[in-house]
């Protein structure tokens, strides 16, 4: 399907400018899992789908997900204009992230996805507990000195 004309330039200059990757949920939960000692890899060449985190050791991948953009049963959204458009568009996002999560479980990832929505410590915990029941562990910090200074 085409795209259609936008109705409103607003709107439009609005959808343009959201990013692909580095969102601030994204960059919330980044810094919620390295607190936690949690070490990862952000979007990890060579996978399906460009996970926005991997723990590679554990084989945990995350994506960070948008309402709007993946259709979240709680927060999703239609717009007003251009409906079938966008449920066509929405629908084959839909469809990409089920064909991607099944082609990384077949390479033996386990795939979490966290809602925008989420709070972060929630999201963290469930994060931290795919990649712990992996079989990988935060990393330890070595105890300060008080000697040293």
């Amino acid at each position: 399907m085409d795209r259609p004309t936008p109705l409103d330039a607003a709107t439009s200059a609005r959808l343009a400018r959201q990013p692909r990757a580095g969102t601030k949920p994204e960059l919330a939960l980044r810094r919620e899992l390295h607190r936690r000692g949690l070490r990862y890899r952000v979007v990890l060449a060579g996978l399906p789908g460009r996970p926005d985190i991997a723990f590679t050791r554990a084989k945990v991948v995350v994506f960070v997900d948008g309402c709007f953009w993946h259709r979240c049963p709680q927060h999703g959204t239609m717009p007003r204009n251009n409906r079938g458009w966008w449920a066509d568009k929405l629908a084959r996002n839909v469809a990409r992230d089920r064909a991607k999560d099944a082609a990384l479980a077949e390479l033996g990832w386990t795939v979490l996805h966290v809602w925008e929505h989420e709070p972060i410590g929630d999201a963290a915990d469930r994060v931290q507990a795919a990649v712990i029941a992996a079989g990988s562990r935060p990393a330890r910090r070595a105890p300060a000195d008080p000697g040293t200074g």
